[in-house]
């Protein structure tokens, strides 16, 4: 059964099509700007639309005129009781009170898939999100992009996309050959020796268990021998040992990818010269000098021939090497082979970055769309860093020492479902504090308590109903229900709206602002009882009105839920 939201939006998109056929309106205009959404005062109706706003200057004419236009269609509808344009041309709606029980009752009726969408119709989208160095543990620097990533790919196949989870493994860089040399000393350690880490090695403990690892799996054979004997076997075992710590890391957080690329196998397979020599015979590649940098140039810059990729004619500031003078690979000149290989077996690329990579952004969106000649949407989501405190105080960190609080800490401390939540409660591209105090407070301040109280508070009403003995009809009679608590119904009634909003968007935090609000207006009416009695979910004197009460509760705490399972949070039952 469609949500009201997409009812109403197929009834206007019909209304707008009959006007075509009686030449009224144009046929073929462009409706995707058209919106339907709750007006900002709930005085002016239930529902707005732009329609007119949007169509009449293609249309050939004013906003106004064309409201007129659309208003009796919209009032001749038999759940709308009145349609009122205002200001420039805005339609107004309001919905019969019959219409908003029957939304409660499809909510009920739909359970665990009300809000899901066909919106995406399929389209297969790749996200690929974390892709960290596999040379550490996973720390608090990489969780947020790690749950906006998931997060997001959860909302796009709940709005009806196929989403293919993605890590990029970074595994042919000069950082993996440091690592597999910090693993060697590990292993010599391991077998006896003192070792000192020198500067530049990984000096972390969690290479300890791998050298002990390598020892036993390889005794004395590589101590004493050239670094050319063991460092590619070396740096293959601790990048898979890594890649096996990242797994479980990611896993407390309720993270799994359905793919892990290398960079390694991207080169192996010829993925490189094969992007290049597509944009070589597109006269995209040539043999070139950089423009010198602007302003006081360095102490060692000096024009050098490169292999350089004509960005600038997609959109950046500049052409990019794709191959140094030495014949090496930039990181760019494989990471757009790699892209175009993502691209292969998916209708949209969708990459999480973390802020500080914002400079690269135009030049890989410039390769992909010279790679898949523009048919294959591309969109970076960047995520700005998290400063951790405790009680107010910097918590402070050093890679570098070894020092750091891990997403295993983290996690350990304060729980999965307190992780994501917080990491999903503002805008990925807002800066954020995360103190380790206030996240567990019980506060309206505290958005994942506030969330998580009100769907507690509901799950404890059949109980307590129970225990007092309440004897509830069935069905519940939801005439009972009043324009206060049918209220509550038209904002549960949103959810839809907000996940293709926000999947359109790329922004899985509009799940968490939205829950915030439904919860705030849960703990109002909750309050409400408080003061008068008569006002409860649970009447014990009025086991019709009780009934019709839980009803609504039960809608409410299945919308909560469902928010609550895309952004990967399990709602409590009881705090």
């Amino acid at each position: 059964m469609p949500t009201l939201h997409a009812r109403f939006a197929a009834d206007l998109a019909a209304a707008l099509t009959a006007l075509e056929g009686e030449g009224a309106l144009p046929s073929g205009l462009d409706r995707r700007n058209v919106t339907v959404e709750p007006p900002r005062d709930p005085a002016h109706g239930d529902l707005a639309t732009n329609a007119a706003m949007v169509l009449a200057k293609p249309a050939g004419t004013n906003p106004r005129a064309l409201a007129d236009l659309i208003e009796p269609k919209l009032a001749a509808l038999d759940y709308v009781t009145s349609v009122a344009i205002a200001g420039p041309g805005f339609l107004n709606v309001r919905l019969s009170d019959g219409t908003w029980r029957d939304e409660l009752t499809n909510i009920l009726g739909e359970g665990a898939d009300y809000g899901r969408s066909a919106m995406g119709q399929g389209t297969t989208v790749n996200v690929e999100y974390v892709s960290a160095n596999p040379t550490g543990p996973m720390h608090m620097g990489h969780a947020r992009g790690a749950i906006v990533g998931d997060a997001l790919a959860t909302l796009l196949e709940y709005a009806g996309h196929r989403v293919i989870r993605e890590y990029y493994i970074n595994d042919a860089g000069a950082q993996v050959q440091t690592l597999g040399r910090s693993a060697h000393l590990r292993y010599r350690e391991a077998l006896g020796e003192t070792v000192e880490i020198p500067e530049g090695f990984y000096p972390g403990d969690y290479l300890i268990p791998i050298g002990q690892a390598l020892a036993a799996e390889f005794g004395n054979a590589y101590v004493g021998k050239p670094e050319r004997e063991w460092l590619d076997l070396f740096r293959t075992k601790a990048v898979a040992a890594m890649m096996d710590m990242i797994r479980a890391d990611l896993a407390l957080l309720g993270i799994h990818h359905d793919v892990f690329a290398s960079e390694a196998a991207v080169q192996d397979a010829g993925r490189v010269d094969a992007a290049f020599a597509q944009l070589r015979a597109e006269g995209l590649i040539y043999e070139g000098v950089l423009e010198a940098p602007k302003g006081e140039l360095p102490d060692d810059w000096e024009p050098t021939e490169m292999t350089l990729f004509r960005s600038t004619q997609f959109g950046d500031d500049q052409d990019r090497p794709v191959r140094k003078a030495d014949g090496g690979l930039t990181y760019f000149g494989t990471d757009l082979a790699y892209h175009a290989q993502k691209a292969e077996s998916a209708d949209m690329l969708i990459d999480i970055w973390g802020a500080d990579h914002a400079g690269t952004v135009k030049r890989i969106q410039a390769a992909v769309k010279a790679l898949t000649h523009g048919e294959k949407p591309f969109d970076v989501k960047l995520v700005q860093m998290v400063r951790l405190m405790r009680a107010g105080e910097p918590v402070k960190m050093s890679k570098r020492s070894g020092k750091f609080i891990t997403i295993a800490d983290m996690v350990e401390e304060v729980g999965k479902d307190v992780v994501r939540f917080t990491m999903l409660a503002r805008k990925a591209d807002a800066q954020m504090d995360f103190d380790f105090a206030k996240v567990v407070e019980a506060s309206k301040d505290n958005p994942v308590f506030y969330v998580q109280y009100a769907h507690a508070r509901i799950a404890s009403l059949h109980r307590r109903a129970a225990e007092a003995g309440i004897a509830l009809p069935q069905p519940a009679d939801l005439a009972l229900l009043d324009a206060e608590e049918l209220a509550l119904v038209k904002l549960a009634a949103q959810f839809p709206r907000v996940i293709e909003s926000a999947a359109n968007a790329r922004e899985p935090h509009r799940i968490a602002f939205y829950l915030y609000d439904l919860a705030a207006a849960v703990h109002a009416r909750w309050h409400r009882g408080n003061d008068d009695p008569a006002r409860r979910f649970l009447v014990v004197e009025d086991a019709p009105v009780t009934a019709a009460r839980l009803a609504l509760a039960d809608a409410i705490g299945q919308v909560i839920r469902n928010g609550l399972g895309v952004m990967g949070v399990a709602a409590a039952e009881e705090m």
